[in-house]
């Protein structure tokens, strides 16, 4: 498998569908998970290059849903 170049993946972030599907802001849930705003924006906008599983237990416990809801992978055809 060759190496991911720059931005170049297929995890897809699904954060803005579940936050607006729980009328939450971003700053709000920074609050909540005690995850800066502009670190929460990395992951929303796709250009994270890494989670820690601290943080994504604490999304999970905040939203109420699961890894898979979060994140998924869009292989290429």
């Amino acid at each position: 498998m060759p190496p991911e170049e720059d931005g170049d993946h297929a995890v897809r972030c699904h954060l803005d569908t579940l936050l607006a599907d729980r009328g939450m802001t971003l700053a709000r849930l920074s609050e909540l998970v005690g995850v800066s705003v502009a670190n929460l924006s990395v992951l929303k906008n796709g250009r994270a290059r890494a989670v820690r599983f601290s943080t994504l237990t604490a999304l999970c416990r905040v939203l109420e849903c699961e890894v898979g809801d979060l994140f998924s992978v869009d292989y290429p055809r």
